[in-house]
């Protein structure tokens, strides 16, 4: 066991090396000048050849590229063009946002598909099951942004039960914080609940056929028994691996909702640089972005043991 977090912590070491690769690139293989895009094209020779000094892009690419990773190692990201004001302290003050409303999806979305997905594979062939069908089925081809937009006009504008935008941190007022993030977290959770209501279902009708499902039932244990107690925990392996997928997933969605809900978050945060061309923040929030999914995915595959002692690593 110890090898293998060995092994994959250091091969979890070398992607995200690769993402600090991919990062960096972002403001070389845009079409054009960067400083050009920042500064305009009336800009004098002085000012562009000022700020291209202040950016280090008049040295060779591979220092620009060992002095960006040193400065990230000493927790500098650059200074926003548009903000004037650290990368670093700038994600930071945000992030928070992002990560609680992340949080509550992927809690949500976890807990509730899990439920239902169980209940569609013990059900099968019931009402029940064709209802949870049919809502994962639908559920996984609404996109995110139109769920946020139905959630406006029809609990915002319509029925007037929630606030349509802002955000209020919950530490500082309980209330109208969950008030405001109703629509979001629902936004982002209810696609992820469709998608782990069919992956569960289908692990749980794959492993109530196996040979232990049925001796256990042979030998008089009461269903729920079987099914919760024996059944469940081996199905869930496959759902475990979809929700690392669904990380990043829901940190995607999250440029989408917070933009269409003005929360003050990362995504809406990358999105205000990319229209800006502010490419210093979308570089650090893209290298923040990849380390979490890829130390999340280190995360699922450590859990494997805990939830089948039949997995032994070698």
């Amino acid at each position: 066991m110890v090898s293998f977090i060995v092994r994959r912590f250091i091969q979890a070491i070398v992607v995200v090396f690769l993402v600090t690769i991919i990062s960096f690139l972002l403001l070389h293989i845009i079409p054009g000048d960067p400083v050009i895009r920042v500064l305009g094209m009336h800009a004098s020779q002085a000012q562009v050849a000022q700020l291209r000094h202040e950016l280090g892009l008049d040295m060779p690419i591979y220092m620009q590229y060992g002095t960006w990773v040193w400065n990230i190692f000493h927790g500098e990201l650059g200074k926003s063009f548009i903000y004037h004001e650290d990368v670093a302290k700038l994600i930071i003050e945000r992030f928070p946002v992002t990560f609680y409303l992340t949080f509550l999806a992927l809690t949500i979305s976890t807990i509730i598909g899990i439920m239902a997905g169980v209940i569609s594979g013990v059900k099968r062939g019931t009402f029940i099951d064709s209802f949870i069908t049919l809502f994962a089925n639908v559920g996984v081809a609404v996109p995110t942004f139109w769920l946020g937009l139905l959630g406006i006009y029809l609990f915002g504008l319509q029925l007037g039960w929630l606030p349509v935008e802002g955000w209020t941190s919950p530490l500082v007022d309980f209330w109208k914080s969950a008030r405001q993030v109703i629509m979001p977290v629902a936004a982002l959770a209810v696609p992820n609940i469709a998608i782990v209501a069919r992956q569960t279902r289908s692990s749980m009708l794959e492993t109530i056929h196996q040979d232990y499902i049925r001796t256990a039932t042979s030998k008089g244990l009461a269903q729920n028994v079987v099914f919760y107690k024996h059944a469940l925990r081996n199905a869930l392996i496959p759902v475990v691996t979809l929700l690392g997928v669904t990380v990043a997933f829901l940190i995607g969605g999250e440029v989408l909702t917070e933009t269409v809900f003005n929360i003050p978050g990362v995504g809406r945060l990358l999105v205000r640089a990319a229209l800006d061309n502010d490419y210093l923040i979308v570089q650090g929030i893209v290298l923040i972005i990849g380390v979490i999914v890829v130390f999340t995915n280190l995360f699922v595959d450590i859990t494997y043991g805990w939830i089948d002692p039949r997995i032994r690593y070698r």
